[in-house]
């Protein structure tokens, strides 16, 4: 069984999001979104760098070059953490100062799929967007009220997405040459007993990882049938994120968050908020990059 074998105490997020393992590097790179803090830690040496921007950072995405792509409440910006550098690329949803951006990466071509929500989660004022290489913006969700987990299939022909209030998975054909989607349907439904799918990811085996939040675990669903075939127990009630890493691809590295929890729940799980690190029997896919 899959088990948790670490967590990383060093920094606790209210809102920890964004998680991904930089392959180049051997660092892992993730968010705190109420914070508006960038945290890259070496597991080696358990260097944490923090990097605090002025204002609250949906997700990132990496960058062949080095650089980050952040997703900021206005807009895409380049961050440089070597010089703490910080360019707008495309402005967005400046028309919404009632929404941020929550969630998002890049696809199999390097394209930054990237969602919004409206702040209080209530109201559908949330979209997702694809932004391509040369910057055009597509609009493909609107209605959306808290737009979350994305991820792609082994072969490339479905890309799955998450409204998390919906409590379900909705499956596209996707093509990888061009971005476009279609054909959406559900392929998961979660019970609200078992907690609010947040952010996702896949197996080598086709399975996808979901962390569920006020779940107090990351649930394994085959999409082709829509069952739970197998789960990690976290040691907090929200997990937010996970994505494989390490040197064979073969952790698991969960976010979680504090948000909002109470001084009793928080004594009860004082590691909300930690990074954890589970073993997996199955490893996944590396990071995709911008470009």
């Amino acid at each position: 069984m899959s088990r948790i074998i670490d967590c990383y105490t060093s920094y606790k997020a209210r809102l920890g999001e964004g998680v991904f393992w930089h392959p180049l590097y051997q660092k892992l790179y993730w968010i705190d979104i109420e914070n508006k803090k960038i945290l890259i830690l070496d597991p080696k040496t358990n260097q944490l760098d923090q990097h605090l921007l002025p204002k609250k950072i949906g997700t990132i995405v990496p960058e062949k070059q080095g650089s980050l792509l952040v997703a900021l409440e206005d807009g895409v910006a380049r961050y440089h953490t070597s010089t703490q550098e910080l360019d707008y690329v495309c402005k967005l949803e400046q028309d919404k100062p009632d929404n941020r951006f929550n969630d998002g990466k890049c696809d199999p071509q390097g394209r930054f799929w990237l969602g919004s929500m409206h702040r209080d989660a209530q109201r559908p004022t949330g979209s997702l967007y694809r932004i391509d290489n040369d910057m055009t913006i597509s609009t493909i969700e609107e209605n959306v009220r808290v737009s979350n987990g994305l991820t792609w299939s082994l072969d490339y022909r479905k890309m799955y997405y998450i409204d998390s209030p919906t409590h379900k998975v909705v499956e596209y054909d996707y093509n990888k040459e061009t971005g476009h989607v279609s054909n959406k349907k559900v392929c998961i439904e979660i019970p609200s007993d078992k907690g609010s799918p947040d952010g996702m990811t896949i197996d080598q085996n086709g399975n996808l990882w979901i962390a569920l939040w006020d779940g107090y675990a990351v649930g394994c669903y085959d999409p082709n049938t829509g069952q739970q075939i197998d789960k990690i127990e976290v040691p907090c009630p929200r997990p937010t994120c996970c994505a494989f890493g390490g040197a064979s691809q073969d952790l698991l590295y969960i976010t979680s968050a504090y948000h909002e929890l109470s001084e009793e729940t928080l004594n009860k799980y004082p590691d909300s908020g930690c990074v954890f690190v589970a073993e997996m029997n199955s490893p996944g896919p590396e990071v995709f990059f911008f470009g």
